[in-house]
């Protein structure tokens, strides 16, 4: 479809959207992927034939034309993730990484990819230390540097997915995306800022320069200027022709390789940035492999809870965390919201202390997966639960090696561990009129990545070797080792009833994307909010931290007060207001209602607000 027909066709959708939802059609106040401001963002959409929910209006009407032209989930779960690439080059792209959760409807089985990048052959332990000292440099330093990138995995999860499950060619679903970076999109607030607020880590990287900061005195591109990146869509013709091959073996690998080892670079600690030289070879890139991986499944309240496995966190502390709660009878409580928040703060707090002493890349680290998952184990974590007072924080990590249900078990012993992932990533939800359901998290790690664009080819490469533990210690399951996957957050899911889906959903977030998913489940589940109220409800995330990090509606809720007063959670805002750091998590998701209905949910606020939608909209 040419780029007109695309927007015409999002326009219709959306206008249809609005008298069909009853939804306020609004600006987008992201990315509109058109010069007229025509284009309009609507956060939930509900239908036939297949469904999106994106945070860009342009790779959920990628997604859409994919569904309109035959092709099922992955292809449109691809197209979108494609889009994203170009319109929010800060969050996603083929520099970076990421896990893609696939329900297929034929077999009734979830089945999932890890994508997570790599440690180069040659990581040092000591990456992110200061030389001659213990010390870790600052984090920006960390983040802006060649060493902090890992081996990027989205373009072959994209090549796997399309191979295991796809119907359509990579070329075919490319092409949306090709002419979205060709025709460009409209600059809008949110990229501006974003631009500006990374302008310190673009400057010193000159391919970074050029594409991000054009303007007189390096000037991020205007709001409401058409940006182009013609670099990224050769880039993927490239790979529509010749494959993913052409990326991590041949001329495209080198380049990669060379970008990274030859990006300027400083050990000195009062240069803020760049940081320290990478290390990764073409070999590196040779040697790369997505992983099929078993989902994790936990049983909550008859719905039947997938999720990833390690190296992601994600399904193990989310699936835990259900059965601590299971526990409880929280719906009986649903008008009681403090006690049932209550509960899930406590219950997060007490999986987050297992998911530091335990959870790293299960290549290198032996991670209990099974017992972290067993109801027992869950039943026993669930006695260190005061159900009228809140536990201090920080709470030791139970014991996988020594627990019976009972609440009678000691302890393990605290493990020290710092919060390393940043909040941005994106994500995606498709399904389509088979019914196959596609949950995507991908990601580049911080806002802006490593700051480091591969000159001419127009992509940031990824930051997320920071995702390590940057002070190495033998004990703790996420220290630096080469070839290894650093601990995710990234907790795509899937959710059946008696083999059905029921819904999807993610989050970007950092590791706040536990929490969200968790907390939107709770939300949807136990409190019986419908899942547009679920989804945009004010969220608060407990990680075994002194502060629950809360947004500020939340601590000012009648519900957060009563949390402070009567429970004694202590809370801390989550960032300065109107920022993005005020936000916690940018969710989508879907439901799956009767005769083949869905509804397509995005965020009505967070990050400017999301796109949803249909094939094939109805009330």
């Amino acid at each position: 479809m040419p780029i007109l027909g695309r927007r015409l066709a999002a326009i219709t959708a959306a206008l249809a959207m609005s008298v069909t939802t009853g939804a306020l059609v609004s600006p987008a106040s992201a990315h509109s992927g058109s010069s007229d401001d025509n284009t309009k963002k609507m956060p939930t959409a509900t239908g036939y034939g297949g469904a999106v929910s994106t945070v860009d209006v342009d790779a959920s009407a990628a997604a859409i034309e994919v569904l309109r032209k035959g092709g099922n989930a992955v292809d449109a779960a691809v197209a979108a993730a494609a889009t994203l690439g170009v319109t929010e080059p800060y969050s996603a792209g083929i520099g970076g990484g990421g896990y893609f959760v696939y329900y297929d409807a034929k077999s009734k089985k979830v089945h999932t990819i890890d994508g997570r990048e790599t440690a180069p052959a040659a990581m040092p332990t000591d990456a992110f230390i200061k030389p001659g000292t213990a010390e870790a440099f600052a984090f920006k330093k960390q983040a802006t540097s060649g060493i902090s990138v890992g081996v990027p995995g989205t373009a072959a999860t994209w090549e796997r997915a399309l191979k295991r499950w796809g119907s359509l060619s990579l070329a075919d679903v490319l092409d949306p995306a090709i002419d979205v970076a060709t025709d460009g999109f409209v600059v809008d607030e949110t990229f501006r800022q974003q631009t500006l607020e990374n302008k310190d880590r673009f400057l010193p990287f000159e391919a970074t320069r050029e594409l991000f900061l054009p303007g007189a005195d390096n000037d991020a591109p205007a709001v409401g200027s058409t940006f182009k990146n013609k670099d990224l869509a050769q880039t993927y013709r490239l790979l529509a022709k010749e494959g993913m091959d052409a990326f991590y073996e041949d001329e495209l690998a080198d380049e990669i390789a060379k970008t990274v080892r030859n990006a300027p670079s400083s050990l000195d600690p009062m240069v803020p940035v760049p940081g320290p030289a990478g290390v990764m070879t073409t070999e590196d890139l040779d040697d790369y492999k997505v992983l099929d991986q078993k989902p994790t499944h936990v049983d909550y309240r008859g719905y039947d809870v997938y999720g990833m496995a390690p190296s992601s966190s994600g399904g193990t502390t989310v699936g835990e965390a259900l059965n601590i709660l299971e526990t409880f009878g929280l719906p009986a409580l649903k008008d009681d919201k403090a006690k049932v928040l209550h509960h899930y703060l406590e219950a997060s707090a007490l999986a987050f202390a297992d998911r530091a002493k335990y959870l790293g890349d299960p290549a290198f680290v032996d991670v209990p997966v099974k017992q972290l998952l067993d109801p027992v184990f869950g039943k026993e974590r669930a006695c260190e639960i005061d159900p009228l007072h809140a536990a201090e924080k920080p709470v030791p990590a139970g014991d996988v090696a020594d627990y019976n249900g009972a609440c009678d078990v000691e302890p393990a012993a605290l493990s020290d561990e710092k919060d390393s992932e940043n909040i941005n990533t994106t994500n995606l939800t498709v399904s389509d009129k088979w019914g196959n359901v596609v949950e995507y998290t991908l990601t580049i790690e911080q806002t802006g990545g490593s700051g480091i664009v591969v000159p001419g080819r127009g992509f940031i490469l990824n930051n997320e070797l920071t995702d390590f533990s940057p002070v190495y210690s033998e004990t703790d399951p996420n220290r630096i080792q080469p070839g290894k996957r650093p601990r995710s957050s990234m907790s795509p899911t899937i959710v059946l009833k008696d083999d059905e889906p029921f819904l999807a959903l993610g989050s970007p977030g950092g590791s706040t994307i536990i929490t969200t998913v968790l907390q939107t489940l709770i939300n949807r589940i136990d409190l019986g909010m419908s899942i547009e109220k679920a989804l945009a409800a004010p969220r608060a995330s407990q990680r075994n931290t002194a502060n629950v990090t809360a947004e500020q509606a939340f601590i000012d809720a009648e519900y957060g007060q009563e949390l402070a007063s009567k429970y004694g959670h202590k809370f801390a805002a989550a960032g300065d207001p109107g920022t993005s750091a005020a936000e916690i998590g940018a969710a989508t998701a879907i439901e799956f209602l009767n005769d083949n209905k869905v509804r397509a949910v995005a965020e009505p606020v967070r990050r400017g607000g999301g796109s949803a939608m249909v094939v094939k909209p109805s009330h």
